[in-house]
């Protein structure tokens, strides 16, 4: 298995939307604000269909929200 870490732009985004609300963005993509806040201080990995709803909300590709970012063992 690769090891690795997810990692996101959610806050930069928000802000760059008119300073978002945790609480705004939940409900437009079905979720409430502390999920928000767990998605944003990594807590907590996002469903599929979230992380798109994310995505759409702010009009921007996946990888724009999210990263994967692969940790190699030795």
């Amino acid at each position: 298995m690769i090891d690795g870490a997810i990692s996101n732009r959610v806050r930069i985004l928000r802000f760059h939307n008119g300073e978002m609300t945790q609480a705004e963005l939940g409900k437009r993509i079905g979720v409430t604000r502390q999920t928000i806040a767990a998605i944003e201080a990594g807590k907590y990995s996002p469903s599929l269909e979230a992380a798109f709803r994310i995505a759409a909300v702010f009009e921007v590709p996946l990888d724009e929200v999210f990263q994967w970012e692969a940790r190699t063992g030795k």
